[in-house]
């Protein structure tokens, strides 16, 4: 059976494994299809590529990224699969993606700088090192300062909507991801869908609107899931007509998420990768 992890983060991004040492873990946890998707960068898919090479690691690597998108009051991401990472259309959206990230991570560390917390932005850059600053590097800054122990409880505090550090955001909205993502050649998958804090029904008319788009497929198993959920994902994929996938959303070793951990797609859901040519198998349960 074909082992997929169709999800995962590096230091180009938000993750905290470099390219090198998050492909060799990949190996080593028995991916057999693996996909970079960092948010709204491709900056790391060639040293990959190039590392996969020259290692002859056993791994396919699809070439990704995670665009992060509006729609209505919600931030959606959509990860984009199997992309030509040099496409016109596309790199255009990222660097503009990427501009938006910069305006709001300094906007960001203003905030917070006005709240008492000196410093933090050049803190932030720092462990962002040559990456975009996001959120998750401020937490990581806050939490050396000791406002709290975990990501989620410096979000829960600082980051999150309303909080003090929040800097509403102002990401393209889902069609023209969509587009861009077509354009690459590549298959465009909403990201984590149980994971928007939204009513079934307001889920509902995420997923209405996403295909009506041109959206392919959503990710319906994760490692974290509770089966109920992950069978109810299933039964939306068929219903809207999408794809499924599947994948980790790793960002760094933990004793709770690990690489390919967990991953199957219910009985009767089409994977996304049963329509790339010369990807064939099952990642059933």
């Amino acid at each position: 059976m074909i082992k997929y992890d169709l999800h995962s983060h590096t230091t180009h991004s938000d993750g905290q494994l470099s390219v090198e040492q998050l492909l060799l873990r990949a190996v080593e946890k028995n991916i057999d299809v693996f996909a970079i998707t960092d948010h709204d960068t491709v900056a790391a898919i060639e040293p990959a590529q190039a590392f996969i090479k020259s290692q002859q690691l056993p791994l396919s690597l699809i070439p990704g990224v995670e665009i992060s998108t509006k729609w209505e009051s919600f931030e959606i991401h959509i990860v984009a699969l199997n992309v030509d990472v040099q496409q016109n259309e596309l790199c255009d959206l990222l660097s503009q993606q990427q501009q938006k990230r910069a305006e709001r991570a300094k906007e960001i560390g203003r905030r917070l700088e006005k709240n008492g917390f000196d410093g933090i932005y050049e803190q932030a850059k720092a462990l962002a090192e040559d990456a975009q600053i996001t959120r998750a590097h401020y937490a990581r800054a806050l939490i050396e300062r000791g406002v709290a122990k975990t990501i989620p409880g410096v979000f829960k505090k600082y980051l999150g909507r309303a909080k003090t550090g929040y800097v509403p955001s102002t990401w393209c909205d889902m069609q023209t991801a969509i587009s861009a993502i077509h354009a690459a050649g590549g298959v465009a998958v909403i990201a984590h869908p149980g994971r928007y804090q939204m009513s079934n029904k307001w889920l509902r008319k995420l997923l209405l609107q996403f295909k009506e788009a041109g959206g392919d497929a959503m990710e319906v198993a994760q490692p974290q899931q509770a089966p109920s959920e992950r069978q109810f994902l299933g039964e939306l994929s068929r219903e809207y007509g999408l794809l499924c996938s599947q994948g980790s959303d790793f960002h760094f070793p933990t004793s709770w998420l690990e690489l390919g951990k967990n991953l199957y797609l219910p009985k009767d859901c089409q994977g996304v990768w049963q329509t790339w040519e010369g990807q064939e198998g099952d990642a059933h349960e």
